[in-house]
């Protein structure tokens, strides 16, 4: 008797894009070609790329790719990475859905080094971390500085022993979405923290870190602090995650909050 073949595993990338007019034609492209090389034979993947506001070409450029794991979802307004990503997840079909920043500051072949982590690990979340050991990085001292110091809080907020939360890149698996998606809400900044620190308190624990390569765009490298409304302001990110925290651990709203998706 033949042997019944079992089904593949579906990874689902979810990347999320902002005025990549120029570039998202061939970071695309660039990602499809590594999955289809790199992905173990027992995955499938799909692509889903979100664009958040229509400032410039990104739409007629991805039209001009013809592959058919890629999804586009697009919207005329600004909403922020967020709403992106949880866009992106709402209509990811993968058992494991991940998500991962478009610009190709970190490299494509991240990917199977956080899919590998999940096995070996059998873990809920992976994060890819620039503070792991085994990471290759090309960024600032600033940043690192930074990122040493907000890892710390995180740890005294959450209870998340992670050395890195924000960088792009993240897999998790399917059932985590599922749990955490109705109930996110930051459309902007905090929003990986939000994800992390709300998968923890609903007893999904096993969140590893993985290593990355990196190689940081020099051209948005200087640290804004103000105004507030930066993205990359420390002193936004430092607000927006004292919100989680409140609304997590002080009222209590993310155990009956649902999501704008």
């Amino acid at each position: 008797m033949a042997k019944r073949k079992t089904k593949n595993k579906l990874l689902s990338v979810v990347v999320p894009s902002y005025k990549e007019g120029k570039t998202i034609k061939d970071d695309l492209q660039i990602l499809i070609k590594t999955l289809r090389i790199g992905l173990p034979d027992t995955y499938d993947f799909e692509v889903v790329c979100v664009e958040d506001g229509q400032f410039d070409d990104t739409t007629s450029e991805v039209a001009k790719l013809k592959a058919p794991e890629l999804t586009f979802i697009t919207y005329k307004e600004n909403r922020g990475k967020g709403y992106a990503v949880r866009l992106g997840m709402s209509k990811a079909k993968g058992d494991l859905i991940s998500f991962m920043d478009a610009g190709r500051d970190i490299k494509e072949k991240g990917i199977m080094m956080l899919l590998a982590h999940m096995d070996w690990y059998d873990a809920d979340i992976i994060v890819g971390s620039k503070r792991h050991p085994a990471s290759k990085l090309d960024y600032p001292l600033l940043r690192r500085i930074l990122s040493v110091g907000y890892s710390f809080g995180i740890k005294i907020l959450f209870g998340l022993s992670l050395t890195d939360t924000q960088s792009g890149i993240k897999i998790f698996k399917k059932e985590v979405v599922k749990k955490i998606l109705p109930k996110l809400t930051i459309d902007r900044f905090a929003m990986d923290i939000e994800m992390l620190a709300l998968a923890h308190h609903l007893g999904f624990t096993r969140i590893y870190e993985a290593p990355i390569e990196l190689n940081f765009n020099m051209g948005e490298s200087r640290v804004q602090f103000f105004p507030i409304t930066n993205p990359n302001s420390p002193v936004r990110m430092a607000m927006d995650t004292l919100n989680v925290f409140y609304k997590l651990k002080i009222i209590k709203s993310y155990d009956t909050k649902k999501s704008s998706i």
